[in-house]
């Protein structure tokens, strides 16, 4: 039986791949493996490659509380994360053009005094 519940998973700052394997009832090794891979859709796993050269596998990772939760319970899948993050890229594309043309807007409308 795992010792962290949903709300306790929702409540922590960071979920590490120890608490994210204990709240799944696998092995860290599991979590991290399954990061690593794309296999395990509870966000993403980083190779610190700059890291390398002090350690032998230097990873980091990012586990979003929510998608844990969502896998546990199968009502996340791989496709729909894709459409979710595809989603969000579309947004923050969409800001990014708007940043540049508010960027623009202001400085046509500077003082060419100051």
């Amino acid at each position: 039986m795992s010792k962290y519940s949903d709300e306790d998973i929702r409540n922590l700052s960071k979920v590490t791949c120890a608490i994210a394997a204990d709240y799944l009832g696998v092995s860290p090794m599991a979590v991290s493996y399954g990061m690593r891979n794309n296999l395990l859709p509870i966000w993403f796993a980083i190779h610190n490659e700059e890291r390398d050269r002090a350690y032998s596998e230097s990873w980091s990772y990012n586990i979003i509380g929510e998608r844990l939760i969502a896998y546990k319970y199968g009502k996340t899948t791989e496709v729909q994360i894709q459409n979710m993050e595809k989603c969000l890229n579309t947004i923050i594309d969409q800001f990014e053009e708007l940043k540049k043309d508010l960027v623009f807007l202001l400085s046509e409308n500077e003082d060419p005094q100051n």
